[in-house]
């Protein structure tokens, strides 16, 4: 996957412009802002690796601080709004979850810590839960606000692909139910602690070794751990090169995720939200089975949504 900014970036060198606001996107991981314009351009892009999983509550503060030296405003507070595990119950400030059906969740939702600084001014948008068939997510409504910002009227399936891939029904502006998949934490479990690790250590691929697990395991998805330790098995006894066993674990995965939802994707349209070779393998796999998804940016859905909570935020 590329690096998430561009190679003429350099982080370090701030813009000349003070921010009229900024846009956050603040993971488990990482810490993603972008420093926004009046007239919504991207004036700077920022990171960095202080995600919710190295902080405690009284970090976040000083982070931001950090990362936003000599761009704060001579008065006056700077307006941050932010998407992500900076809400969850272990991060800065609980935002707590809006109910599905709904519309994504804006500024009039939002959490706003408590700051030492006068200087930001934070609001944190919560994410998603469903009570029926119990399933959260954070950050990706975001996204998922974004894409509406984007396509009006909307009337489908988002897929959005990544450790937890997430399929939600979206129609007349509303959220109205999803699911939750740990495709890509099982491969990457799988891949990297489980006996299969011994057969699919490699950074290669087999397209058509992807394509026909696809295929074998919507055929019969009952079969999917069987078909798991083949990949064990076959290099073994027929010499099955590691590239094709990897690319056969990813099939297998997503076809079984494909299977579960068939009735949704076979009967309305899909986007993708991923520009990634994740995403692309989605998408392959998708018109495998004679469907044409549209994929679209995760960088400009997110700025999307968190650009649609400020139009809210200013009334």
């Amino acid at each position: 996957m590329a690096a998430w900014w561009s190679a003429g970036d350099t982080m370090n060198v701030k813009p000349a412009k003070t921010p009229d606001w900024v846009a956050a996107d603040w993971g488990t991981s990482h810490l993603r802002l972008w420093l926004m314009a009046e007239n919504g351009q991207v004036l700077h892009r920022l990171h960095s690796a202080a995600g919710m999983g190295t902080l405690t509550p009284d970090g976040y503060e000083p982070e931001l601080l950090r990362l936003l030296e000599g761009t704060l405003p001579a008065e006056g507070a700077l307006d941050v709004i932010c998407c992500g595990m900076a809400g969850a119950a272990q991060g800065w400030a609980e935002a707590p979850y809006a109910a599905a059906p709904c519309p994504p969740p804006g500024p009039a939702e939002a959490v706003q810590p408590a700051l030492e600084t006068p200087r930001l001014r934070v609001f944190i948008l919560p994410g998603v839960k469903q009570i029926a068939d119990s399933d959260v997510m954070r950050g990706e409504e975001t996204q998922i606000a974004g894409f509406l910002a984007a396509h009006p009227g909307y009337d489908g399936m988002l897929c959005l692909p990544g450790t937890h891939s997430k399929w939600a029904r979206v129609r007349d502006g509303k959220i109205e139910g999803f699911r939750t998949f740990m495709t890509g934490e099982l491969f990457a479990l799988l891949s990297s602690r489980s006996v299969l690790r011994h057969t699919t250590n490699s950074d290669g691929w087999d397209e058509a070794a992807f394509e026909a697990a696809v295929s074998d395991i919507m055929a019969a998805p009952a079969d999917l751990t069987g078909k798991l330790f083949g990949l064990r098995a076959g290099p073994l006894l027929t010499g099955m090169p590691p590239e094709t066993a990897r690319a056969r674990l990813s099939g297998l995965l997503i076809g079984a995720e494909l299977a579960a939802t068939r009735k949704d994707w076979q009967a309305l349209p899909v986007a993708l939200i991923g520009e990634n070779s994740l995403a692309q393998a989605y998408a392959e796999a998708l018109a495998l089975k004679g469907h044409a998804p549209t994929l679209v940016n995760t960088e400009d859905m997110t700025l999307g949504g968190l650009k649609a909570a400020r139009r809210q935020l200013q009334g």
